[in-house]
């Protein structure tokens, strides 16, 4: 899901041996960003150990813990895979932010435990499960700053938020719910697979952020090694 986000981080050029993985652009080259950043994409999600970067595409989160409308969801050792094929739909440099628009499929698992109300239908139960996202369109906005270090100016990231959408569908399963009664169970997954646009909205917030989050801050790392004077054409 973005989202989903800043492998993107890619959003100009790198020179040199730090980044050879991203082609320079002008800031005001939207069609050439988009393009470097649709190249770098797969090389950000498996990750630059030569920046310290870390692997995004499979992500590890060792816990997602939330309530909201009522329900109680503690999700754990969750893998996500599949950010390395996402699309870069846009991307521009404005002079203090970062904005662009990523397109993704993802499928999570890990551990769940949840309690409450899944909208208006009871809900109780923990064990595996899996939730297939097809098409999350996720917008995210970069507040830039710069600072110096040694007499080099280096992006810093002083604020983000997100937005994003489904364009497809999303697909739950839970494993154990009501304590394995099947008929209870297959209840609610026909409920939340016929209603996931709502489903959606209660469960997915904490999960899309997270991985948001994530991925900013391998952004944040990347803006830290590389000065801004190579990742600038003027």
């Amino acid at each position: 899901m973005k989202v989903l986000l800043l492998f993107v981080c890619a959003l100009c050029a790198v020179q040199g041996n730090l980044a050879p993985f991203i082609t320079p652009c002008k800031p005001s080259d939207r069609k050439c960003l988009k393009t470097s950043a649709q190249k770098a994409v797969p090389v950000f999600a498996a990750g630059v150990p030569a920046l310290g970067l870390e692997t995004l595409d499979p992500m590890h989160m060792a816990r997602i813990k939330a309530n909201q409308a009522g329900l109680d969801m503690d999700f754990k050792n969750t893998v996500v895979k599949g950010l390395r094929n996402c699309e870069v739909i846009d991307l521009q440099r404005l002079q203090h932010r970062t904005l662009f628009d990523l397109k993704c499929s993802v499928t999570l698992i890990g551990d769940y435990k949840l309690g409450g109300r899944l909208l208006i239908m009871p809900i109780e139960g923990h064990g595996r499960y899996k939730i297939k996202i097809r098409d999350i369109l996720v917008k995210v906005v970069l507040d830039i700053g710069e600072r110096t270090v040694d007499g080099e100016q280096y992006w810093t990231v002083s604020n983000w938020r997100h937005s994003y959408e489904v364009l497809t569908n999303a697909e739950f399963q839970f494993q154990n719910l009501f304590n394995g009664q099947k008929q209870l169970a297959d209840a609610v997954h026909s409920f939340a697979n016929s209603n996931w646009q709502g489903i959606f909205q209660e469960v997915a917030p904490p999960i899309v952020k997270a991985i948001v989050a994530r991925i900013v801050e391998e952004t944040v790392k990347f803006f830290n090694k590389v000065p801004i004077k190579d990742l600038v054409v003027q």
